[in-house]
């Protein structure tokens, strides 16, 4: 069987970026796949479940109510290593496209200090693995450390 395409990203040269993923066609239309890398796979912790439900959460609600990509938006969920989410925009885009979305939502989520929408036992599966201090935290952490100033390293996939 062929690997995917994420899985042949080296990922222990991976640094926490914004990266294109993969494009596909959907139609006429081309979707993009964004990574979101948040953490850097095998060197650093990754993140706790509580927090990247936080995260999903409030970005998902935060990206289906933004004003330019609402219409946009078909997925923002969690990876399975827990390094870092997958966004996937309708269009055709690179990476630095959408540095000012993602500082945006990254804002919003540092400064995010209410209910987590959805977090209740009608609205949601899992509701009591929540860490909204934690979210906050790790948002005010990428954005200081990777978005505030993103250079090109961390915007495009490192050659193996």
């Amino acid at each position: 069987m062929e690997k995917i395409t994420s899985f042949t990203i080296n990922h222990l040269k991976l640094l926490p970026g914004i990266y294109v993923s993969r494009k596909d066609k959907a139609g006429a239309e081309t979707v993009t796949t964004f990574d979101l890398r948040m953490t850097r796979p095998n060197f650093e912790p990754v993140m706790n479940t509580a927090e990247v439900h936080t995260i999903e959460h409030l970005g998902a609600t935060f990206l289906r109510n933004h004003p330019k990509y609402q219409d946009k938006c078909i997925y923002f969920g969690p990876m399975g290593c827990r390094t870092g989410f997958y966004l996937i925009l309708a269009g055709d885009y690179q990476s630095k496209d959408i540095v000012p979305l993602i500082k945006e939502m990254f804002e919003f989520l540092r400064d995010y200090k209410d209910e987590v929408p959805g977090a209740s036992a009608r609205d949601c599966g899992n509701y009591l693995d929540i860490n909204l201090n934690m979210a906050n935290y790790l948002a005010d952490k990428f954005l200081k450390e990777v978005l505030e100033d993103i250079s090109e390293e961390r915007l495009i996939y490192p050659e193996d």
